[in-house]
C-alpha cells in the first residue's frame, strides 16, 4: 500500500525558514521523479519543485527559485524541501508525489508564513 507522509510544517515569521520531509513507502521510490506541490486556500494545487530518479537534475517553479532547495535519500525513500526567506504568499499545504502518475495524495504538511 502506497503511503506518503509529509511533515515539517508550521508557523514561521516571514523571512525564516523550514524544512518538510516526505517518507514514502509501499512502492519503489528512487525509480521515480518526485515532486512537491502546494494548495494555498481558494487556490488550485501547484507544483513547486521536482527531483529526478537519482537526484541529478532539480527544478523549482519561478515563485521559489533560489529560496526554496528540493532533495532526496534513496537510501531512506524520503524527500525533502529545505524553504529559506519564506514570504507570507508561501502559505500553504505542501504535499510530495510522483510527477508522472501521481498517486492519491497524502495528508499533506501545513506551513504558515506570518507575522
Amino acid at each position: 500500500q502506497v503511503q506518503l507522509v509529509e511533515s515539517g510544517g508550521g508557523l514561521v515569521q516571514p523571512g525564516g525558514s523550514l524544512r518538510l520531509s516526505c517518507a514514502a513507502s509501499g512502492f519503489t521510490f528512487s525509480t521515480y521523479t518526485m515532486s512537491w506541490y502546494r494548495q494555498a486556500p481558494g487556490k488550485e494545487r501547484e507544483l513547486v519543485a521536482g527531483i529526478t530518479p537519482a537526484g541529478g537534475t532539480t527544478n523549482c517553479a519561478d515563485s521559489v527559485k533560489g529560496r526554496f532547495t528540493i532533495s532526496r535519500d534513496n537510501t531512506k525513500s524520503t524527500l525533502y524541501l529545505e524553504m529559506n526567506s519564506l514570504k507570507p504568499e508561501d502559505t500553504a499545504v505542501y504535499y510530495c508525489n510522483r510527477r508522472y502518475s501521481p498517486y492519491p495524495w497524502g495528508q499533506g504538511t501545513q506551513v504558515t508564513v506570518s507575522s
